[in-house]
């Protein structure tokens, strides 16, 4: 039996902790709020088979949404980002359905996975900001809360990243 599906429910759980236990409570600067939690869309195994990450992305969105109460915003922005993974997954590295059982996210190149990920979680982070705002009327505000949260994001996500992958060598 394999060990990826128990790895994989660690990192669920371990991901969700971090964020309602620890990052939801940092507000740097007023704008700055860090959503970690997104880093198990980018890790899950690519598969031709979207249902299971859209539905894990889905009650992972929710999870958070629980402890937060934020009402299903973070349930809907997990939920986007898991459906446009596979196009997203195909642009940046130009790999078709036969490629993604060998797929390993780590052989690839630092520039494509940057743009893979920071692409995603721009377009998380401006989801939650618009619904949380639930106004055009704030763009400014949406943008500088989106760009903050995705920079200090993915500064976390890299770090945590280069840093399990070193303990793992």
């Amino acid at each position: 039996m394999s060990r990826k599906p128990f790895y994989l429910a660690i990192i669920f759980v371990s991901l969700i902790l971090i964020q309602v236990l620890v990052l939801n409570n940092i507000r740097f600067l007023g704008y700055v709020n860090p959503y970690i939690y997104i880093a198990f869309i980018f890790v899950y195994p690519y598969k031709t088979n979207r249902f299971p990450i859209i539905s894990l992305a889905f009650l992972l969105g929710l999870l958070v949404d629980m402890f937060t109460d934020s009402g299903g915003i973070h349930a809907m922005a997990t939920t986007l980002i898991a459906y446009l993974r596979t196009g997203f997954f195909r642009t940046f590295f130009q790999k078709t359905e036969v490629d993604y059982e060998f797929f390993e996210m780590n052989q690839e190149s630092f520039g494509k996975i940057f743009n893979f990920v920071a692409s995603l979680t721009l377009i998380h982070h401006f989801v939650v900001f618009l619904l949380v705002n639930f106004s055009f009327n704030n763009l400014l505000s949406v943008l500088i809360n989106t760009i903050l949260s995705a920079v200090f994001s993915l500064i976390l996500y890299f770090l945590g990243s280069f840093i399990l992958t070193r303990k793992q060598q």
